[in-house]
């Protein structure tokens, strides 16, 4: 089955304010790296998706576009957070560098994050 875009949902917004919300949202396990998103809308995998991320102290929203790969909906098993994981593109490297060095020692940690 393949995936089917379809219209915007309009423009998401993520604020990260501590490290403990940037590691339970980022996903460095996804080629070019990855945010889990919180939300109650309905998405599709392939589904394209832009967001303003407000990332701890950057001062700007950083503006992303990316790929919906992952989906937890409403009421999934074990209490997970609803929301969709995004998939950066190439172009995002800088903004995968400033995740990882906010996130630096704390990459290779067994917690559970939103997504997995």
């Amino acid at each position: 089955m393949a995936a089917i875009p379809r219209l915007s949902h309009g423009i998401l917004s993520l604020q990260i304010e501590t490290k403990e919300d940037l590691y339970q949202a980022y996903m460095p396990y996804v080629t070019n790296g990855g945010l889990f998103i919180p939300t109650a809308h309905n998405y599709h995998l392939g589904e394209e998706v832009f967001m303003l991320l407000d990332l701890m102290e950057e001062g700007e929203k950083i503006p992303v576009t990316g790929k919906v790969i992952w989906v937890t909906p409403k009421g999934a098993q074990g209490g997970r957070v609803p929301g969709i994981g995004i998939q950066f593109t190439a172009d995002d490297s800088a903004l995968v560098n400033k995740i990882e060095t906010h996130l630096a020692g704390a990459l290779n940690s067994e917690r559970r994050t939103n997504a997995l």
